[in-house]
């Protein structure tokens, strides 16, 4: 391995656990931001008058330790090295900082790695490390919430098809990846709509159709059946382990989001091989 090359990956995991540590506010307050946003909604259309609220959204207010309030400086925020150093507790009321937050920044700098090793330091590359930016972040927000926001849904889509206009996909043309779109988002409306009138209850939500519809118009269509397959799989897989090992109730729904995006992840590195073998040439 030449030395220019691993001056290449370092630089990719330090740039995939600085994003990594946007990812997590991202994850945590995006959430926060859309609910804040629905009751001010919910207040103007039944004429409450509300006072102006502070201002919250992926900027301001800075970090601060939800036990103690505690302000977190920058040498408290640099990605893992800050939590290994405070052995994971906060600076000034010692309350536990989650393991999450080191391990969202770690998967982010081992996904960018894998994307420029995969693609290279191309358009390419930079978009596959785009792409699975967002799915992380997509499916830490489902994970906790069961929410897929349109704010980052509706931009992934546009985006797959704004790369895929420059070539920026691999194998991928821009007729592929708009059938893609409207294939991806009809294939779990349909879904969706038959469990609806046979069970009389929803099965999923509408942010999984423009979830997939998004995979879809990154990767085309070819890959679509890649994906519901892999995202039954291992959503199976997941769901069986949580029961068994966790003792959670087979009754409470599961999100069905993030084995869309891991799903989608495992089809932009290993697709390729696998579509041959339902759609050889």
């Amino acid at each position: 391995m030449s030395f220019e090359l691993i001056t290449l990956l370092i630089v990719a995991g330090v740039v995939g656990l600085c994003i990594g540590s946007f990812l997590n506010v991202v994850i945590h307050r995006l959430p926060r931001m859309l609910e804040q946003g629905w009751r001010v909604q919910c207040a103007e259309l039944s004429g409450e008058a509300t006072p102006p609220a502070a201002r919250y959204d992926l900027i301001v207010p800075r970090s601060r330790c939800p036990a103690c309030g505690h302000r977190i400086g920058a040498l408290e925020n640099i990605p893992v090295i800050s939590y290994l150093f405070l052995r994971g507790h906060c600076r000034a009321c010692n309350a536990p900082i989650s393991a999450r937050y080191p391990i969202v920044e770690m998967l982010t700098a081992a996904l960018t790695v894998a994307a420029i090793v995969r693609f290279g330091a191309t358009p390419a590359g930079i978009a596959a490390s785009v792409f699975l930016w967002t799915l992380l972040a997509l499916t830490f927000i489902d994970f906790d919430t069961q929410l897929l926001p349109d704010n980052v849904t509706l931009p992934l889509l546009w985006a797959g098809l704004f790369a895929n206009i420059y070539g920026a996909v691999p194998s991928v043309t821009l007729r592929d990846a708009v059938i893609g779109a409207i294939a991806g988002y009809l294939v779990l409306w349909v879904i969706y709509w038959a469990f609806k009138l046979i069970r009389g209850k929803e099965g999923m939500g509408y942010g999984d159709f423009k979830l997939l519809a998004a995979l879809g118009a990154w990767l085309g269509w070819q890959m679509l059946p890649l994906i519901v397959l892999l995202s039954s799989v291992v959503g199976a897989a997941i769901g069986i382990s949580l029961v068994v090992f966790k003792g959670r109730n087979h009754q409470i729904p599961l999100a069905f989001g993030p084995y869309l995006a891991i799903a989608g992840g495992i089809a932009l590195f290993f697709g390729r091989p696998l579509v041959a073998l339902y759609l050889p040439g």
